[in-house]
């Protein structure tokens, strides 16, 4: 699968733009600001109904203007798929595959599977649990349409349980049979997401574990672990035993919204220990290991977008990356970077083409 064209009007910091890419490495270079990464989001959109920076559409509308469309010419198994996103201010995101309208956009996750690396990805390291959450259930999302389904199950029944929980402290009217219905929805959903998570992460730790190993030369002894309350403890019988104190802290305190992974090196952990470029190896290997998840899944090469990726790596570890993303195992490649120098001598040295794009204040130059 790859993206042949790509056409944006009034997205972010750009009135009007078209690009024909190569099936190939594609790169976009120019200074900070001036619009590079704003392209790599505009096919985040195309792939996953969203932006992968901004939860709200109406705020990639280029200023002074009232909405903005998105399209793109995908060829996926000699098919061509043709996908539009148009969102206007104070209406609903209109999403379009072959000029025929989505009725639930979660339908179209996983169509036109993607994995994006970006500095922004240090959030998974460094903040709480939820980012580890959200990686995990956007890698299991594109391959599986009835867990985007299920997270959505549970997460109302989450509020609406959390809702009861505020309720009877405010009224001090406490129904346990009420609260014993909801415990049983939230199992129910609960228990499906963990199995899936759980099975997900058996096959995954393995295969990151190997992009890592490749990425730092077997220099660095490094762990990847699923941590959840389920899997020492029955949830219903979690509940249960919790119910005193979620009624005191007003929330439910126990199930999968609380499940985390554990990053480690040498035994430690990444967060505390790691310094910059082994976080930084560390998220690339996840993002490569969920590339090659997908790909084994769909049957077929995502798309890879690069986000100034080469800050804080060194040489040899941006060489040994850029062989690996320009070989067989993946397809087609989009790069950032401020110096068109710097892309140009690292495919120079590793023998691969690439397209150029030079960008400058959303003007762009092929």
């Amino acid at each position: 699968m790859y993206l042949q064209q790509l056409s944006v009007i009034n997205f972010k910091n750009y009135e009007e733009a078209e690009l024909v890419f190569s099936k190939g490495v594609n790169a976009f270079t120019g200074n900070n600001g001036a619009g590079k990464t704003n392209l790599l989001d505009a096919i985040h959109y195309l792939s996953l109904c969203k932006s992968y920076f901004n939860p709200i559409d109406s705020q990639q509308i280029k200023q002074g203007s009232d909405f903005f469309i998105i399209t793109g010419v995908f060829n996926k198994n000699q098919q061509t798929e043709a996908v539009a996103c148009s969102v206007k201010r104070n209406q609903k995101k209109q999403f379009k595959r072959n000029k025929k309208d989505y009725q639930r956009l979660a339908d179209h996750i996983g169509l036109l599977p993607l994995v994006m690396i970006s500095p922004y990805d240090t959030s998974i390291i460094t903040e709480g649990s939820e980012e580890r959450r959200k990686f995990i259930d956007n890698v299991i999302s594109q391959t599986d349409n009835h867990y985007l389904d299920e997270l959505i199950t549970y997460n109302k029944v989450l509020a609406n349980r959390n809702a009861l929980l505020k309720l009877i402290a405010d009224t001090g009217r406490y129904d346990p049979s009420l609260l014993e219905v909801m415990d049983e929805q939230l199992v129910q959903s609960g228990n499906r997401i963990f199995e899936r998570r759980k099975a997900f992460m058996e096959g995954f730790t393995e295969i990151f574990n190997k992009h890592y190993s490749f990425l730092s030369d077997d220099a660095e002894l490094v762990e990847l672990a699923y941590e959840s309350q389920l899997l020492q403890d029955d949830f219903a019988g979690l509940l249960k035993r919790t119910v005193e104190r979620d009624r005191a802290l007003e929330r439910t305190t126990a199930g999968i919204h609380k499940d985390d992974l554990q990053f480690g090196i040498h035994g430690m952990a990444m967060k505390k220990f790691g310094s910059q470029g082994q976080q930084k190896s560390f998220l690339i290997a996840l993002k490569l290991a969920q590339y090659t998840f997908l790909y084994q899944q769909k049957g077929f090469k995502p798309l890879l977008l690069l986000d100034d990726i080469f800050d804080k790596l060194d040489d040899e570890r941006v060489t040994k990356l850029m062989k690996m993303v320009s070989n067989n195992d993946f397809g087609q490649v989009f790069i950032t970077d401020t110096s068109v120098k710097r892309v140009s001598e690292i495919f120079e040295k590793i023998a691969v083409e690439v397209k150029l794009f030079n960008v400058s204040k959303g003007a762009i130059d092929a």
